[in-house]
């Protein structure tokens, strides 16, 4: 009986794994363990591999692949100096040797000196002699163009790839991303209708297709390509999302969800998918199914931002504050670092008038980097509020450094030194705030009521209106 080369593989797994079980020393020949290394490497079972690369150099101890093994060890493991003094000694002995240069490039690159390697894989592509190996090599050249940020180059390599196997998806998302990057959506619709004309059942162009002319808002070009991803492949749950993205913009509502739910019968249900059918069903003044599938896509995915903002948001717009708050408190509890749920967390407080909590989500929101000028003013008001004069102008100074010159503070800074009988400042900020925009001195009238009734604030407003 004949073994296939798979059988023969397994068969030496097999050996090599109850040879390490039982600490019997077996023999194998040199290509048994590069197999056994490649299948280790495969599955990430990388101490499985170095144990092999070990028992494989002592039995084989000149054989320049088991090193070359060793070396992309070393590279996984950082070291790259022990890397490259195999390396130096490999290519004494065989310095015509492609995976050399290949292993070289892996420790350039690994040390950011990203141009030299692409010289190396640019010498190892010289002595390369067929198709398979010259595609890696195009695809290796592509990534370090990729981690120069050289996108029209990155480009070049990976169409390469694609010409010597137009089934090489994997080339196909890089040129794409690399088009995407330079937002070159006319060219990559080009490029794709091209490939199309010689692969015309490619699902992956087909999607890819429908995505560049959905960015250019051309929906009845997009739906269409969607439409021939999924005759190509009726289980292509990546385009039916995108035609539901579509059909969303369209309006059309039902069809959306009904793409949507595809993909929860032809896979596991998706966060992202039950959030759009909640969206689509809140389109539709169907709130009872809207919250059904806000509760699943939280239910599904915890970490979902946008499931809880959903949530919240859907209670906000109905006015049920209650409900609103205790969902976005759920959130915080899940993830404090959110900056989106504090801002919410702070506008719910505020409309329920609970400002010590309302003040502390607003801190909490600036702490997190949300510099937004509404989130200073509106901390600002709360504690004016609650009678915080001095934290409030410190809160007003912060915000001028990123605002200056901004009336809608001069004019509170101005009230809150004056409540403060800081005459000498307060004047300075009135009249800064009404050579800015003397519109805004309803703020003064808003918050400061005391102040404004001023006979000498009136007459300083009412000349500057004169002037």
């Amino acid at each position: 009986m004949e073994f296939s080369r798979s059988d023969e593989n397994n068969l030496s797994l097999t050996r090599f794994e109850s040879m390490l079980k039982t600490n019997n020393v077996l023999f194998f020949d040199s290509n048994e363990f590069e197999n056994i290394i490649q299948h280790y490497l495969e599955i990430g079972k990388i101490a499985l591999a170095k144990k092999a690369i070990k028992l494989g150099l002592e039995q084989h101890p000149t054989s320049v692949n088991l090193k070359l093994f060793q070396v992309e060890i070393y590279v996984i493991e950082n070291k790259l100096e022990h890397a490259d003094k195999i390396l130096d000694e490999l290519y004494e002995i065989e310095p015509s040797n492609e995976e050399i240069y290949v292993q070289k490039a892996n420790v350039l690159s690994k040390r950011d000196e990203h141009e030299m390697a692409i010289n190396t894989l640019k010498i190892a592509l010289k002595l390369s002699n067929n198709d398979e190996d010259d595609s890696d090599l195009y695809a290796l050249i592509g990534m370090e163009y990729l981690f120069l940020d050289k996108f029209e180059e990155a480009k070049e390599y990976f169409i390469k790839c694609l010409e010597l196997d137009m089934h090489d998806y994997s080339a196909l998302y890089n040129i794409i991303y690399c088009f995407d990057f330079l937002d070159q959506n006319e060219e990559a619709i080009n490029f794709l209708t091209q490939y199309l004309d010689s692969n015309p059942y490619c699902e992956v162009a087909w999607h890819q297709l429908g995505k560049q002319y959905f960015a250019i808002k051309d929906y009845k070009k997009a739906l269409a390509a969607f439409d021939f991803a999924i005759i190509s492949d009726d289980t292509f749950v990546g385009a039916y999302l995108e035609k539901g993205k579509v059909l969303e913009k369209q309006q059309q509502y039902n069809n959306a969800i009904e793409n949507y739910k595809i993909t929860l019968a032809l896979d596991e249900p998706t966060s992202f998918a039950l959030l759009r059918i909640g969206h689509c069903y809140e389109k539709l003044g169907n709130d009872d199914l809207a919250v059904q599938y806000f509760y699943k896509t939280v239910h599904e995915d915890p970490l979902l931002d946008k499931g809880w903002i959903a949530i919240t948001k859907f209670y906000n717009k109905k006015r049920n504050f209650q409900k609103a708050l205790y969902y976005i408190n759920k959130a915080i509890n899940i993830d404090c670092e959110n900056v989106i749920y504090w801002k919410l967390y702070a506008q719910i407080n505020h409309q329920l008038n609970f400002l010590e909590e309302a003040e502390r989500g607003y801190k909490k929101t600036l702490e997190l980097g949300n510099y937004e000028l509404q989130t200073w003013l509106s901390r600002s008001d709360i504690l004016i509020s609650l009678g915080e004069f001095e934290a409030s102008i410190y809160n007003l100074i912060q915000a001028a450094e990123f605002y200056p010159e901004t009336p809608e503070i001069e004019f509170r800074l101005a009230g809150l030194y004056f409540t403060l009988h800081e005459s000498e400042k307060a004047h300075y900020h009135l009249k800064n705030g009404l050579l800015l925009d003397d519109e805004f001195y309803y703020i003064l009238e808003e918050l400061f009521p005391k102040v404004y009734n001023k006979i000498s604030v009136k007459e300083i407003i009412s000349n500057s209106k004169k002037s």
